[in-house]
């Protein structure tokens, strides 16, 4: 029996993840729960392990390639007696040579990336290849990049050549391995091939017939290679091929980006605004290095921004007294480390302190769809947790509402190492109904946390420090030394306005504040 390997759904506002290594290939034997890839996503790098017992017997989605969720990424065959069936003439044969033939599609390189232009071909028809080695490169309106080979084997196929432009999920090559057969194409089957084939090529004859136009209009004999963004860009704007070619490129082998040519046109454009001269001032060039990105922390920023951009963020401000709290830490800190193995911090009573205001004011675990709240019924605590070297994540705890102060301590504890350790399942990053962020643990006293989407509030906790503040002695004020503590709290004014946001802060401040610390 065929079962099929999905991309996992790593959280609620996660659609798509990005293959980042295959550990099995076509033909291996595979256990139950061994790991086959890992995936990356803007929340979490992790590894998927297989479901059953069997042979992979093929790979839909290659290293690199970002796939929405739920789409099949690789098939296994549980059956070891299973056969391939074909269908084939009588008179036919259905293979012509030792070898399956792998197809290479050009690589989906972001969400609204469609197309690619294949800009160089390091192998050619019969050369033999490695796994990962790199067989082509390509260009797209945001990134220049190199494509490995899926396989070991020789490319029987090229086709689409230099400089074509080719949606994405296209085959433009196909590789044949060193084992099984080659299926030979019915006559039929040749005849629908060319006529895509063909198809393919007058739907990118007009853009390179826009190219031709630019060279020959601008008398240019270089052979310097434009990709057609780029192309089409300078067409638009009046660039001449000369100034083309005086464009220094940061892609890769010196090629101008998108970026270097909208960098050319706002100096440009600033320099032709410029009503007199300048003298020429020597000025001291900044060192500098460029560090691309990882995929986790593209992921983030784009998580980041979408938030930014879907709530409307109001962040409020409230200082508290942890005398209490402080107090009992500090005399029983070591009794539970000793007795029950549990590390008691100030998190286990903040959260306590969340659930309890969160249950007096359910409209702050709530989200909202289009005009509509969603009011949850479960109470799933997010605690954001920074992962090295740069990294963040937010698994939750389910029903936090059931736990108390020793229940909530080891949760969270345990969390953390399954954050720490990649050993999160989907489960505990999915179905959070509001987060809390200990920007304290780094000794800041405050900030104004982004909110985590599809949430409408997330609580900010600061570090608890020693300060001298005015206390009331027998009706006369006076100094005191207190461990105080500030708690932020940024909502969507969308939903949660001051005044609800206010009275929820000032729930939390009461119970920390009056904790009965005998019912621990």
């Amino acid at each position: 029996m065929k079962v099929d390997i999905i991309m996992p759904k790593m959280g609620e506002s996660i659609n798509e993840g990005t293959i980042i290594k295959w550990h099995k290939k076509v033909g291996d034997e595979v256990k139950k729960d061994e790991i086959i890839y890992e995936i990356s996503t803007d929340k979490v790098d992790t590894e998927i392990p297989c479901p059953a017992d069997g042979k992979l017997v093929e790979i839909k989605a290659y290293e690199n390639e970002t796939v929405p969720v739920n789409e099949v990424v690789a098939i296994i065959e549980t059956d070891a007696d299973a056969k391939i069936e074909e269908t084939k003439e009588e008179d036919e044969p259905s293979t012509d040579q030792i070898g399956s033939v792998v197809d290479v599609p050009m690589p989906k390189m972001g969400e609204s990336i469609f197309e690619g232009t294949i800009i160089e071909w390091h192998k050619k028809v019969g050369d033999t290849v490695k796994v990962d080695e790199i067989i082509y490169e390509i260009s797209t309106d945001k990134v220049d990049t190199e494509v490995p080979s899926p396989v070991d084997g020789t490319i029987v196929e090229i086709l689409y050549k230099k400089n074509d432009v080719v949606e994405v999920g296209k085959i433009v090559a196909r590789i044949s391995t060193k084992s099984g057969y080659r299926k030979v194409k019915s006559e039929k089957e040749e005849i629908i091939a060319t006529e895509k084939l063909k198809e393919s090529k007058s739907e990118v004859k007009t853009q390179a017939a826009t190219e031709r136009k630019i060279r020959d209009k601008k008398n240019s004999q270089s052979n310097k290679f434009f990709s057609p963004l780029v192309l089409n860009i300078a067409s638009k704007e009046g660039i001449t091929m000369g100034e083309l070619e005086s464009i220094v490129g940061t892609g890769i082998s010196g090629r101008v980006t998108k970026k270097d040519i909208l960098n050319y046109i706002d100096k440009k454009g600033t320099k032709q605004s410029t009503p007199a001269p300048e003298l020429s001032v020597a000025r001291p060039i900044t060192a500098s290095e460029e560090i691309p990105m990882d995929n986790i922390r593209k992921r983030i920023m784009e998580h980041m921004i979408n938030s930014r951009d879907t709530s409307v963020h109001v962040t409020e401000i409230m200082e508290v007294d942890m005398t209490k709290i402080y107090n009992y830490i500090k005399a029983n800190k070591e009794r539970f480390l000793q007795n029950e193995n549990l590390k008691l911090t100030y998190m286990a009573f903040i959260s306590y302190a969340a659930v309890k205001a969160l249950k007096e004011f359910p409209l702050v675990n709530a989200s909202i769809s289009k005009d509509k709240i969603l009011l949850k019924k479960d109470i799933n605590l997010g605690i954001a947790v920074a992962v090295e070297p740069n990294g963040l994540i937010v698994p939750n705890i389910k029903n936090a509402d059931e736990k108390n102060i020793r229940g909530m301590a080891k949760a969270i504890s345990e969390l953390s190492r399954k954050a720490r350790t990649k050993g999160l399942s989907p489960d505990d990053i999915m179905g959070g109904t509001f987060s809390i962020t200990n920007y304290g643990v780094f000794g800041a006293l405050f900030g104004t946390p982004i909110i985590n989407q599809p949430e409408v509030a997330i609580l900010g906790v600061g570090a608890v420090v020693k300060r001298p503040v005015v206390i009331s002695v027998n009706g006369q004020d006076t100094l005191g030394i207190k461990p105080m503590m500030y708690l932020s709290l940024s909502h969507d004014h969308r939903l949660v306005d001051g005044l609800l946001g206010g009275k929820f802060l000032k729930s939390i401040k009461d119970t920390l504040q009056n904790f009965d610390v005998g019912s621990i």
